[in-house]
């Protein structure tokens, strides 16, 4: 039987119409994130890191509910809608504030039974250093310039204090702020590559794949089956663990992979575990990076909360 459709049937069926960008709710962002940590941890090669994360993003949520940063002036917004650029990338605005965050997070963490011992003298490098020293110490973490062990055991507190300030402000803006990139593969928000993407589940939403920011939050659709790195639409293949005592393949967490490329991001699917969260299970699945290793493919950006020295730089699309 056919039947006519109306003018809210036909938008129904436009998938324009679908988010094209989901913004950060920082208090439920890092709640979320914090919890699948801590379930993650359980059983988990690093369990321990992992532990101490899920205590540092605790740490952020109870942050991100005492800062107020400004959204942007509307000219920038016009410009970079313009230019088909980042709306603020990361390392040319850093917040003041994160200062302040960076402060809270320290203070929470000193005495966490979940710290590890060798942080501590971290924590206190943190605390001694002058205001321009953090900010330039947050500059080179945001542009992965990370050259000593030093800056590397600070990295990850870092990262923390900047994502609570990013993603306040990602908050605080519009979908109809926001740019479309000229590439799409970078946060239209703050230019971050992201860290992985996620399937999502409910409503709208549901079956659409994301891109997630690793740094503000901000998530922006891609269609599946396309390249996060490239945008190619050819050779795009998926990589996964086999689930323990089984010989299916675990569909949770999937590297997608990218014969043009040769790079890999890895993808999380909420149909899978509707608890999956992108940087979260990224860092809890360390042994498919591992195994990826052994490939052609390298991985194509960093988690900000786990820091490796990048010995080579990944390949251009």
């Amino acid at each position: 039987m056919q039947r006519i459709l109306q003018p809210g049937d036909i938008e129904a069926l436009d998938r324009t119409q679908l988010p094209r960008i989901r913004l950060p709710q920082p208090t439920s962002l890092f709640a979320d994130r914090a919890a699948r940590l801590a379930q993650k941890a359980e059983g988990n090669p690093i369990g321990d890191y992992l532990r101490f994360l899920a205590r540092l993003v605790r740490a952020q949520q109870q942050a991100a509910g005492t800062v107020q940063t400004a959204t942007p002036d509307p000219a920038l917004i016009a410009q970079a809608q313009e230019h088909s650029m980042a709306l603020l990338p990361a390392a040319q605005h850093i917040d003041p504030a994160w200062q302040g965050v960076l402060d809270q997070l320290l203070a929470a963490l000193d005495g966490a039974p979940e710290l590890p011992e060798a942080l501590r003298p971290t924590l206190a490098r943190l605390r001694a250093l002058s205001g321009e020293e953090r900010d330039a110490l947050a500059r080179r973490a945001l542009l992965g310039l990370l050259g000593d062990s030093a800056d590397l055991a600070a990295a990850p507190i870092v990262m923390a204090a900047l994502q609570v300030v990013f993603a306040d402000r990602a908050s605080r803006l519009q979908e109809s702020d926001i740019p479309y990139t000229d590439p799409a593969t970078i946060c239209p928000v703050c230019g971050t590559a992201p860290v992985a993407s996620v399937l999502r589940i409910g409503g709208r939403e549901a079956g659409l794949r994301y891109l997630h920011c690793g740094c503000c939050g901000t998530e922006w659709h891609m269609v599946r089956v396309k390249c996060s790195h490239c945008e190619s639409t050819k050779g795009v293949h998926y990589q996964g663990l086999q689930s323990e005592g089984s010989d299916q393949k675990d569909e949770v967490v999937l590297a997608e992979t990218c014969d043009q490329c040769h790079t890999y991001r890895k993808i999380a699917n909420q149909e899978k575990d509707p608890l999956a969260e992108p940087l979260a299970d990224d860092l809890a699945t360390l042994l498919l990076d591992l195994l990826m290793g052994e490939t052609p493919f390298a991985r194509a950006s960093m988690n900000p909360l786990l820091p490796m020295a990048e010995a080579e730089e990944s390949p251009a699309p």
